[in-house]
């Protein structure tokens, strides 16, 4: 039986197509949004936004710290700290140099160094991140450093240069401008606080299609 050539070319690349959207969908994370707009616990959510004025040095360190009550917190909260609610903690959450402590509170972590540019006016936003297994961000990246703290769970940030993994207990930091897409990775529900230290007056999250991810995250 004689075949069309045109149309032989053509039932490869059908084929091809039929077979993607067979594929199960990879579960996308929805964008951050404000916690008041909160309707579950799964999803990204904006805990805090605090402004942090100019900064005089080329880099500074996140300090967590939690607190039995929010007053507790609030009494020993100083410059560019900021106390949040999240993962059914009370945590101070402050910018300064290495070492900084408050006189109380458990001492979770200190995360940096964080890269900024001396005199810019910066802004800390802070989210609270859970995500089942399989869960990605769109390709985007921000005007200044992130940081990821894991409390649960274990996530990946594959970037042009490569991945970076962390599981509970540890932290990520990634400098400004840097493509990337995060993924909760493992078998355990991811559970983080993430902070994004970004230019004032710029939005906190841009979105890029001049990268395209190769499912690092998933090998």
């Amino acid at each position: 039986m004689w075949t069309d050539p045109r149309r032989a070319a053509v039932l490869p690349v059908v084929a091809l197509v039929v077979a993607a959207l067979a594929m199960p969908a990879v579960p996308a994370a929805a964008q951050c949004r404000p916690a008041s707009e909160r309707t579950g616990e799964v999803g990204c959510w904006i805990i805090a936004r605090e402004p942090l004025g100019r900064l005089t040095a080329p880099t500074v360190f996140w300090h967590l710290h939690t607190f039995a009550s929010r007053a507790e917190a609030e009494a020993e909260k100083g410059p560019r700290g900021t106390v949040i609610e999240a993962l059914g903690s009370v945590w101070l959450s402050t910018i300064a140099a290495p070492g900084w402590r408050p006189r109380r509170g458990i001492r979770v972590a200190e995360i940096g160094p964080l890269e900024v540019e001396p005199a810019r006016s910066y802004t800390a936003q802070y989210m609270e991140g859970i995500f089942d297994p399989g869960a990605t961000t769109e390709v985007h990246h921000h005007p200044g450093p992130e940081a990821v703290y894991t409390m649960a769970g274990a996530i990946c940030f594959e970037t042009p240069h490569g991945t970076l993994r962390a599981g509970a207990g540890r932290a990520v930091v990634l400098p400004a401008g840097r493509l990337h897409t995060l993924t909760a990775t493992g078998t355990a529900q991811r559970r983080s606080i993430a902070l994004v230290v970004h230019e004032s007056g710029r939005p906190w999250r841009l979105a890029s299609s001049d990268w395209i991810p190769r499912g690092r995250c998933k090998e």
